[in-house]
């Protein structure tokens, strides 16, 4: 069964979608904004997502272009009849397709099955990426293996976790409870001495200056991020 996520900022259009797709036999996901929406993406397995353009924070172009440094997912835009720019600008951003608001049932139905079609006969759904890289660092999930311009580093299966966390979300700040909770896989007290501990080990083994990082950046009083240096 393929797995559709929904993302859009208006409950009651989320809810019509989800009505449409599943009466298809479809399942979904549902997201509200561009940042959860990417979150969902890194947890599961999606088949393609709906993404609505017009979205407080992070919006529906923003979040195509971050899901394409990661995933060739198929991405249709949901657009309102005057964001005639946007329908180009998301395109060429790397959106596949894009539904017109009011949208009619039966067209959106059509597109979304001709881009599964497409996705499937090109392996897409099935050829799920081991590897996650971020400039010179890349991560074989499959093989366990971990190099730096090339060179094998050794991580402990903790700073290996954090590492594979980071790189699922490129850019983005995680809090060290948020590291905490998924890393560990319980409740984050003490959570900020310990990761940060661990923070400093990865980066002695992943920067070639650990007090000047290239790629694992802090941002202060909000947590971590990976870049992809310079």
């Amino acid at each position: 069964m393929n797995r559709i996520l929904i993302c859009d900022d208006e409950q009651d259009i989320v809810s019509a979608l989800k009505i449409y797709l599943t009466a298809e036999g479809f399942a979904t996901e549902e997201a509200y904004s561009g940042i959860q929406a990417r979150k969902i993406l890194a947890e599961k397995e999606i088949d393609l997502v709906l993404m609505d353009v017009m979205m407080p924070g992070e919006d529906g172009l923003s979040a195509t272009v971050k899901i394409r440094e990661t995933s060739n997912v198929p991405v249709i835009l949901l657009t309102a009849k005057s964001e005639d720019t946007d329908k180009i600008l998301g395109l060429n951003l790397g959106a596949d397709d894009y539904v017109t608001k009011p949208f009619n049932p039966v067209e959106l139905i059509a597109r979304v099955r001709s881009h599964l079609r497409r996705y499937n006969n090109l392996g897409g759904s099935v050829k799920k990426t081991d590897v996650y890289t971020c400039g010179g660092i890349e991560l074989d999930d499959k093989a366990k293996s971990v190099t730096v311009d090339g060179d094998p580093i050794s991580l402990t299966p903790t700073e290996y976790d954090i590492l594979r966390l980071l790189l699922q979300h490129p850019g983005e700040v995680i809090s060290p409870k948020d590291i905490y909770r998924k890393v560990w896989k319980d409740a984050p007290f003490g959570a900020e001495a310990t990761v940060a501990v661990h923070i400093r080990h990865l980066r002695e083994k992943i920067e070639i200056n650990p007090s000047e990082p290239r790629y694992l950046k802090v941002v202060w009083a909000q947590g971590y991020k990976l870049e992809r240096g310079n």
